[in-house]
Order: C-alpha cells, then structure tokens, then sequence
C-alpha cells in the first residue's frame, strides 16, 4: 500500500509558486521578477505575451573577448542545454555573458520550471570553470 502513487494538479501564480519553493521573489518592473534560491546567481525572468524568459548575468566580458573563450562558450553550449551562454549587448560599452533559457506559459509545469532553474545552476558551474584561468 506503501508504494502507490496518488497524482495531483494544482495551480499557482508564478511568485506564488516559486515562493512554496524556497525562492525569493522581488518585482523589478511590471514584467520583470528577479528570483533568487540560496546562494544561487540571481535569475531575472522576463514575461511577454506567452512566454517567460530566464536570464542569469555571469559579469562583464571585457578582456576576455577573444576567439577562444568564445570558441569554449560555444563548444560547451552543447553540454548545458535546455540553456545557452548568450552575449547581452544592450549596453553596447558594457557587454555582458548571460545565461538564457525561455519557456512558453500556456501549459508551463512546475517540473519544467523547477528543471529550468536546476539547469541554469548547473550551467552557472560550468561557466566558473571556464572562467576561471579567465580571472586568475
């Protein structure tokens, strides 16, 4: 009797939900939320029409502009899916590297914006490692 499973459905707000899970929440504009877990980077999470997108900002790019570390952002894109290393560019005299994911929100799952969250740790770690003989 132990070992069967009982599944439910249940609907939240966005800060609601992620405020049930540990996550600090603050509202940075009307579309944008800056979600926090631990000591974990902030993530910036931005809604448009239907879709959430997830950004974490790893720091400046400044010297490390060259062909190789782009080349190991690249190559290691392919190890960190469903995220990307990304290049914010909106303040062209401050080039920053993100971290960036999307979702669509018609049917968004807890377990699918749990995973986005896990997938953007893991890939923060990636990128210390690639960053760091960057930094020493």
């Amino acid at each position: 009797m132990n070992d069967i499973q009982i599944e439910t459905k249940r609907s939240d707000s966005l800060v609601d939900f992620l405020n049930l899970h540990d996550f600090m929440v603050d509202q940075v504009d009307e579309h944008v939320f800056k979600v926090v877990r631990g000591e974990e980077l902030p993530v910036f999470l931005y809604l448009d029409e239907d879709t959430l997108h997830f950004e974490v900002d790893l720091g400046p790019i400044g010297e490390l502009n060259s062909e190789k570390f782009f080349y190991q952002l690249l190559d290691r894109n392919t190890q960190i899916q469903p995220v990307s290393f990304a290049i914010n560019s909106s303040n062209p005299e401050d080039l920053r590297l993100i971290l960036i994911e999307s979702r669509v929100t018609g049917d968004l799952s807890s377990e699918e914006l749990l995973s986005v969250f896990d997938a953007l740790e893991l890939a923060a770690d990636q990128a210390e490692e690639i960053l760091k003989p960057y930094i020493q």
